[in-house]
C-alpha cells in the first residue's frame, strides 16, 4: 500500500506534508516523542514497526471506510468496510458525486467534508415485501447517508474517509417525529374533552343530547387515560435494566396469561385463540391437578416483562385481523446450533391485514403507526410494539416480525433456554 509510504515521505521534505489535523510533520516535535521526522525510510509509529502490517492494522481499527485513489480517480486501495458502499468499479470511482469531491480536491488540493445521500446498492435491499426484520437491528433504507472527508495525502494519491450516517439521520427523523407525535396524542383527546364539555354546558336542557356528549367525553377520557398508562408503560420497560427479575420460567403459563387478558377483546371481534407447544395443540386454561403433564419450554426470563410483552403482541393481532380468523401463540424449542446456546420461541401469528414493506423497519418505534385512522378507531397508542421490544431486550432476547401484506403477520419473541441447572 503505497500511499501510507508516500504519505510519509512527500518526497522527504516534511514541510509539505499536510497537516489539516495537526497529527503529522508537527514542527518542533520533543525529542523522544517518535521516530525523527526527518527520516522517510522509518514507520511513523517507529524505527522498527513493519509499515505494511501496521498500515493493515491501522485501517482496521479505524472508525471510518477508506478508499485511496490517484488523480486519475483509479482506486490504489479499497478497505473492506468501503467495499460494501459500492462506490467503485473497474477499479475505478463510480460515483459521480465522489468524482465530482475528487475533482475539486483535485483542482484547488484542499481537504473537503461532505455529506451524500446516495441510491443503496440494489443488492442491499430487500426485493420481497415479505420478508424478517429484527427490533434493534439497523433498518433497511433506499437510502445511503455518507459523511465524506477526503484529501490529499501525496503528490498523486488522495484518500477518502467515509463513515456511514444512515442510522444516525434515522434516529434524529425517529426524535422528530417522537416529539410531534406525543404532542398531537396528547393535544387531540385534551382538546376534545375540553370542546365536548362546552357543548354539555350549551345542551343543559337537552337529557339526550347531554347523554350522547357525556358518553363521547368518557371516550376521549379512556383513551387518554390508556395514553398515560402506555407511556409509563414504555418507561418501566426502558428504565428497568438491571431491575428486572430475571430466571427460570416456563413460557407455556406465560401464553395463557396473555391470552385470557385478551380472551374478551377477541371474543367480541369472533377471533378465535390457540395456544401450542412444539407443535402440540393445548387447551387455552391450565387443566385440572391430576390430568396427563403438558409439554412446555422454559426460558430465562422476567415474568412481568414476558407477559407483557406477549399480551400486546396478541392485542395487535386482534385489532389487526379480520372477524372470524385465527390468532396462534406457538412455543418451541429452536433446532440446536454448533457452539450456540439453546433458545426458544415464541410467535405470536396471524391472519390479518399484514405490514406493508415500507413500514416494516419502523414498528418497533414509539408512537409509529402503519394505519393512524385505524389505531384511532381501535384505541391503539402506537407505542405497544415499542413496549413488546424493550420488555423483550431487557431479558436478553431479540423480536422479530415477518409480515406479507393481506397474508398476515408473525411476531418471533426468542430467548434463551434455562438449563438444568438454572430450572432447579
Amino acid at each position: 500500500m503505497a500511499w501510507w509510504r508516500t504519505m510519509l515521505t512527500k518526497s522527504g521534505d516534511t514541510s509539505r506534508t499536510h497537516d489539516h489535523d495537526g497529527i503529522a510533520g508537527r514542527p518542533g516535535a520533543a525529542a523522544g516523542a517518535g521516530p525523527d521526522p526527518a527520516r522517510a525510510d522509518v514507520s511513523l509509529f517507529g524505527d522498527d514497526v513493519p509499515v505494511r502490517r501496521t498500515e493493515e492494522a491501522l485501517v482496521r481499527v479505524m472508525p471510518d471506510a477508506l478508499i485511496v485513489t490517484d488523480r486519475d480517480r483509479h482506486v490504489v486501495y479499497e478497505s473492506p468496510a468501503a467495499a460494501r458502499f459500492r462506490l467503485t468499479e473497474g477499479g475505478y470511482v463510480a460515483s459521480d458525486e465522489l468524482t465530482d469531491i475528487l475533482a475539486q480536491i483535485d483542482e484547488d488540493e484542499r481537504t473537503r467534508e461532505r455529506e451524500l445521500a446516495l441510491p443503496r446498492a440494489l443488492a442491499d435491499r430487500h426485493a420481497a415485501s415479505g420478508r424478517g426484520v429484527t427490533a434493534g437491528d439497523p433498518s433497511p433504507s433506499d437510502t445511503l447517508y455518507l459523511k465524506v472527508r477526503a484529501g490529499i495525502i501525496g503528490d498523486d494519491r488522495i484518500a477518502v474517509f467515509l463513515r456511514d450516517m444512515s442510522e444516525q439521520r434515522r434516529f434524529e427523523a425517529m426524535r422528530r417525529d417522537f416529539v410531534t407525535n406525543v404532542s398531537h396524542e396528547l393535544k387531540t383527546p385534551a382538546g376534545a374533552i375540553a370542546l365536548l364539555a362546552e357543548t354539555v354546558g350549551d345542551a343543559a336542557d337537552d337529557p339526550d343530547a347531554v347523554r350522547y356528549f357525556a358518553g363521547r367525553i368518557a371516550k376521549e377520557s379512556t383513551r387518554l387515560t390508556e395514553l398515560v398508562h402506555r407511556l409509563i408503560d414504555l418507561q418501566k420497560a426502558q428504565g428497568s435494566g438491571a431491575a428486572v427479575a430475571v430466571r427460570p420460567l416456563g413460557l407455556r403459563e406465560v401464553a395463557r396469561r396473555a391470552i385470557a387478558e385478551n380472551q374478551v377483546q377477541a371474543d367480541a371481534s369472533h377471533i378465535t385463540l390457540q395456544l401450542s407447544v412444539d407443535g402440540r395443540s393445548l387447551p387455552l386454561v391450565a387443566p385440572e391437578p391430576g390430568a396427563a403433564p403438558e409439554p412446555d419450554a422454559v426460558v430465562m426470563a422476567d415474568g412481568e416483562s414476558i407477559v407483557t410483552a406477549v399480551k400486546n403482541l396478541i392485542e395487535n393481532a386482534i385489532h389487526y385481523s379480520p372477524e372470524h380468523t385465527t390468532v396462534r401463540v406457538a412455543i418451541a424449542h429452536a433446532p440446536a446450533k454448533a457452539g450456540r446456546e439453546p433458545k426458544v420461541t415464541l410467535r405470536v401469528v396471524d391472519q390479518g391485514i399484514g405490514i406493508p414493506r415500507e413500514s416494516l423497519g419502523r414498528i418497533f418505534e414509539r408512537f409509529y403507526r402503519v394505519d393512524p385512522a385505524r389505531s384511532r378507531q381501535t384505541g391503539g397508542t402506537g407505542l405497544g410494539l415499542s413496549i413488546v421490544k424493550h420488555c423483550v431486550e431487557d431479558c436478553g432476547g431479540t423480536v422479530a416480525v415477518w409480515s406479507r401484506p393481506q397474508e398476515g403477520s408473525t411476531f418471533t419473541i426468542e430467548l434463551s433456554a434455562a438449563g438444568e441447572n438454572d430450572a432447579r
